[in-house]
């Protein structure tokens, strides 16, 4: 009889940490379920699973003047009046890539609101970066960072980064990552909507 219950406890014993094991799959499975991306806010189309919600900041622009890819000095201060969202990206970037069409057609459906894309391109040299412009229709200011100023200016080497300053000159959105037609929607048109 004692030997019995010996077995039976060896038993028991061994089968004891398929329970917990088993419930934590479970609790993963629901996690994973119930965490799926939901439709945009008033967008028919999923939100992009590569996209970041931007935090949300408060300081003043730094000073930042660079040459664009026409040979000309431009300064963020240039821009004093306008929503700029200040895109810190590199041709050799593949999520710089992904969302350069995304903030081509964003810049263009916004630019008579006073809104304003500036591409900051992190190191390459102008033969590398003009094709990059012409393939992709970047109508926007294209500015050549080969020091890596912009990148040192907003404290963030990590690409792509973008920040949005509102007219005012005040910084109000920093994202790292790939950002979608969604969040700029949903974070810079009520800002481009400020004082228009």
């Amino acid at each position: 009889m004692a030997k019995s219950k010996k077995k039976y406890r060896r038993k028991q014993k061994n089968q004891f940490p398929v329970l917990p094991i088993t419930i934590g799959l479970l609790l993963i499975g629901f996690a994973v379920l119930t965490l799926k991306p939901t439709q945009a806010e008033n967008n028919s189309e999923p939100v992009n699973s590569n996209s970041v919600v931007p935090m949300e900041v408060n300081y003043v622009a730094p000073e930042l003047s660079l040459q664009n890819v026409q040979g000309e000095t431009e300064a963020l201060t240039d821009y004093l009046g306008q929503v700029v969202l200040v895109n810190n990206w590199a041709t050799w970037c593949p999520p710089c890539k992904a969302e350069m069409p995304t903030l081509v057609a964003y810049h263009n459906e916004h630019t008579v609101d006073g809104f304003s894309v500036i591409a900051v391109e992190a190191g390459e040299p102008l033969e590398t970066v003009s094709p990059f412009v012409e393939s992709f229709g970047m109508n926007f200011p294209v500015w050549l960072d080969p020091n890596g100023a912009a990148l040192r200016a907003f404290g963030n080497g990590t690409l792509p980064n973008s920040y949005v300053i509102d007219r005012t000159g005040t910084v109000r959105y920093a994202w790292t990552g790939e950002i979608s037609k969604a969040m700029l929607e949903k974070y810079v048109t009520p800002l481009i909507a400020e004082n228009n």
